[in-house]
């Protein structure tokens, strides 16, 4: 009987030293830049078996993702490919004043289809065009995407652009550009180094001078549509080892602060 006893308190004191957790169990809207599908599957779940939240992560270009938030999309937290969509969304206060910061860094690279192509000397003496020949180059959309103008701003950089203009392949997101190359029907193209190093079937054959574009940063904030405190505690997880481990698993530079 006494041994019954203590077996239903111990399993009533289980159940609410539970309770704390599922009552406070949050959903939190994440909208990130494609480029960090891998990591995120990764952070999505240890996040949320140590904190009992549910992340919801909508991944897409970050012009893309800017636009809906801009349209009233109910996302909590964003991270950018690039600091120019961030700043946009500041500038319309849809940003919680000082929870922005700078998150990553990456860089850009030529790929190639297949296994074994051969390297290319990235510089102002390549003949870009020539190595294209019949095919296209394969980028993520130019003028709006981050790594479609980073990659674009190299080329012009290099005095590649104008040679190539014509033949570029854009694609909505730096995944999309990623996935033409890997299924052959482009034979080059420019991504994230950290995408490259996530498909088996694209060799990199070059890294872009890092003084040839704007510094590759991703900044991540909390916005404004909402406040809860799930929110700031992912924020801190992205800053803390385990988020650290997963990106710099997948490629990226973690910014120290």
């Amino acid at each position: 009987m006494f041994r019954s006893l203590r077996l239903q308190v111990t399993a009533i004191l289980t159940s609410a030293a539970a309770l704390p957790l599922a009552a406070h169990a949050e959903e939190i809207n994440v909208f990130a830049a494609a480029s960090l599908t891998n990591a995120l599957a990764e952070i999505e779940t240890n996040f949320e078996a140590a904190t009992g939240h549910d992340l919801v992560i909508s991944l897409a270009g970050s012009s893309a993702l800017a636009r809906q938030i801009q349209q009233g999309a109910p996302a909590d937290i964003f991270i950018s490919a690039n600091p120019g969509w961030m700043d946009a969304l500041e500038a319309d206060g849809l940003v919680e004043a000082g929870t922005r910061f700078d998150l990553l860094r990456n860089s850009i690279v030529l790929i190639a289809a297949g296994a074994d192509a051969a390297p290319v000397e990235i510089g102002a003496d390549m003949d870009l065009a020539a190595l294209l020949g019949d095919g296209h180059l394969a980028m993520a959309l130019v003028d709006s995407v981050p790594a479609g103008i980073y990659g674009k701003a190299s080329l012009e950089a290099l005095g590649q652009w104008d040679a190539v203009e014509g033949r570029v392949a854009q694609a909505d997101n730096v995944r999309a550009a990623l996935s033409f190359v890997a299924a052959g029907e482009a034979p080059y193209g420019i991504v994230y180094a950290t995408d490259a190093a996530a498909q088996d079937r694209v060799t990199v054959v070059g890294t872009f001078p890092a003084d040839s574009h704007p510094p590759i940063v991703y900044p991540a904030g909390d916005l404004a549509n909402r406040d809860f405190p799930a929110e700031t505690e992912f924020l801190d997880y992205l800053r803390g080892p385990e988020a650290r481990a997963a990106f710099e698993r997948q490629g990226f530079v973690v910014v120290s602060e």
